[in-house]
């Protein structure tokens, strides 16, 4: 049976490790081949374990020129460009809001959303050079419900969302979704036990916050994208979905001190 992402072309940043390494995989398997960008090197080892219809490329999302140059290669590689996962971003320190220095908010900003407008900018004129195509933005469950010393981090991802519905409507009657997925606490980024534990190691803290009790993983959001990405979610445009275990839901009255809350996937990521 073909794959349901099946000869689709698919550029995925932040694809060397976390959500996106879990994407390029997921993607793989159902018969994607992909463009896979990051800046930290590692994408050209996921590139390299999944074969020939992968390669791997440097790209930091916040410089124009080297973003045209990623829509290139999809172009020049495989002819076209089908679906587009914005995945790169970083979270920045966590502080109260008059304390966040003006560099910091320049650098998150510059890669969270000026970064995601570049990828839709020229990846949406490639899309519709060929007839159309998906792209699923990857934000955070800090833009649905405010997380205290997020207000950076947040903000930015506040605007992806904005992105992703203006441009849904602006490409809706030119064969071009545009969605978003929305993580909340994962087991990626800053945890530093995950950089040494594949799950949760017994007696790791639960998080009270999450109506699901237990965290995110990176395959999780891999799925969404999937699902968002692939024909299944053909009538699908516009939306922001969470994947964060219920928590923007189950805790929506509880104010700023809500349990859980220890960081944000901070994956290149």
């Amino acid at each position: 049976m073909a794959g349901r992402l099946q000869d689709k072309v698919c550029v995925i940043t932040g694809a060397g490790s976390g959500m996106g390494k879990a994407m390029a995989q997921l993607f793989h398997a159902q018969g994607a081949r992909l463009v896979l960008t990051d800046i930290s090197g590692q994408q050209d080892e996921v590139a390299a374990a999944l074969g020939n219809e992968a390669i791997a490329l440097h790209c930091d999302v916040s410089d124009e020129a080297q973003v045209q140059a990623m829509i290139a290669a999809a172009e020049t590689r495989f002819g076209r460009l089908d679906v587009l996962c914005n995945n790169a971003g970083f979270g920045g320190g966590m502080a109260a809001l008059h304390k966040q220095p003006v560099e910091l908010w320049d650098k998150v900003h510059a890669t969270n959303i000026r970064g995601v407008f570049l990828c839709m900018k020229y990846g949406i004129e490639a899309m519709l050079r060929t007839g159309g195509g998906a792209i699923v933005n990857t934000s955070s469950a800090s833009a649905v419900i405010g997380w205290k010393h997020h207000g950076v981090y947040s903000s930015a991802k506040a605007g992806v969302h904005q992105l992703t519905k203006v441009a849904a409507l602006d490409y809706s009657d030119q064969n071009i979704r545009v969605n978003a997925v929305a993580p909340g606490t994962m087991w990626t980024g800053l945890v530093e036990a995950s950089k040494t534990h594949e799950a949760p190691p017994e007696g790791f803290p639960t998080l009270a916050g999450i109506p699901m009790g237990r965290w995110g993983y990176a395959q999780d959001i891999a799925n969404a994208a999937l699902f968002l990405a692939s024909d299944e979610a053909a009538y699908i445009t516009g939306v922001i979905l969470p994947v964060d275990g219920g928590y923007s839901i189950g805790f929506s009255g509880m104010g700023a001190e809500r349990p859980g809350i220890v960081s944000v996937d901070t994956d290149r990521a």
